[in-house]
C-alpha cells in the first residue's frame, strides 16, 4: 500500500514538474514572439494603407520603404477634427473603444459600433513630387457577423474614392466576404461619397448601380446585411461622429 503511496506521488510530482515546464516554454516563447508579431501586424496595415491610396503595385516587395517614403501618419481628435500628440505606431483603436474613458456612446450608432474611439489616426500619402495624392482613413462596422476593419482611400478633395480596402473581417467566403473580391473593389475610384450639397450620398445598390451613378455601387451579391453593413459604416465615419470635423478643417485649409 505505502509503495503504491510512493508511486503515486511520484507520478503526480512529475506531471506538476511537466507542467510547470511547459508553463515557463509557453511564457517564453509567447514574450519572444511578441515583437516578431506586433512587427507583421504593422506591416499587415502598412500593405493595406499602400493599397487603399494605390501604391501597393509600385511598393514591390519594399512595403516598410514605401510606406515610410510616401505616407505620414497623424492622430487626430474625431470630436474637434484637430491633430493631438500620439504615438501613431501603437494605437490601438480596439482597445481604445473598449475603454469608456477614451472612447464615446455614438448618438446614432448606425455602424454598430456600441463604442467609438476618440482619437483615430489618418494617413497623408504623397505623390513622388511631394504633393498630396492620397488620404487614408480607416473605418470599422458591423458585418453580418462581427465588425469589419478596413479603409477608405481619398483624393485630397476628400470626397473622390480612390478605394475601398477591408482588412479584416470574419464574413462568410463567397457572400459577405467578396468585399474582398478584386472586382468587387475595382468598383470604387471615381465614386462620390457626397452630392453636391454636401450630404453623404454614397450608396450601395441591390440589383447594380445605374450606369453613371457617380454615388452607386453594386451591392454584393446574396449577401444584403453585409452591403447595407459598408454603406452604414461609410455614412458614419463620414459624418459629424466620424471623420466629419477632420474633413471640414482640412477643406477650410487648417488642422490645427
Amino acid at each position: 500500500m505505502s509503495s503504491n503511496k510512493e508511486t503515486f506521488g511520484r507520478t503526480l510530482g512529475f506531471v506538476l514538474v511537466i507542467c510547470l515546464v511547459c508553463a515557463a516554454l509557453v511564457s517564453i516563447a509567447a514574450v519572444g514572439l511578441k515583437p516578431l508579431q506586433q512587427a507583421n501586424k504593422l506591416l499587415d496595415k502598412q500593405t493595406k494603407i499602400l493599397e487603399a491610396s494605390g501604391l501597393l503595385a509600385d511598393a514591390g516587395k519594399d512595403i516598410v520603404g514605401t510606406y515610410n517614403k510616401r505616407v505620414e501618419a497623424k492622430m487626430i481628435d474625431l470630436k474637434t477634427g484637430t491633430i493631438i500628440e500620439g504615438d501613431v505606431n501603437t494605437f490601438d483603436e480596439r482597445s481604445d473603444s473598449r475603454d469608456s474613458a477614451k472612447s464615446t456612446k455614438p448618438a446614432n450608432d448606425i455602424a454598430g459600433l456600441s463604442r467609438r474611439a476618440d482619437r483615430a489616426v489618418v494617413y497623408l500619402v504623397k505623390s513622388e513630387q511631394g504633393q498630396l495624392d492620397t488620404i487614408v482613413l480607416p473605418i470599422v462596422g458591423s458585418g453580418l457577423w462581427d465588425l469589419m476593419y478596413g479603409f477608405v482611400g481619398l483624393a485630397p478633395d476628400l470626397n473622390t474614392v480612390k478605394s475601398v480596402v477591408y482588412s479584416d473581417l470574419k464574413e462568410t467566403p463567397g457572400l459577405g466576404a467578396e468585399v474582398l473580391n478584386p472586382k468587387w473593389k475595382a468598383l470604387w475610384p471615381g465614386k462620390k461619397m457626397y452630392n453636391e450639397q454636401g450630404t453623404i450620398a454614397i450608396q450601395i445598390v441591390k440589383g447594380g448601380a445605374k450606369k453613371g451613378d457617380v454615388h452607386g455601387v453594386d451591392a454584393l451579391s446574396g449577401a444584403t446585411l453585409t452591403s447595407n453593413g459598408v454603406e452604414r459604416t461609410l455614412h458614419f465615419w463620414l459624418g459629424d461622429e466620424g471623420y466629419g470635423p477632420f474633413i471640414a478643417k482640412f477643406r477650410n485649409g487648417g488642422l490645427n
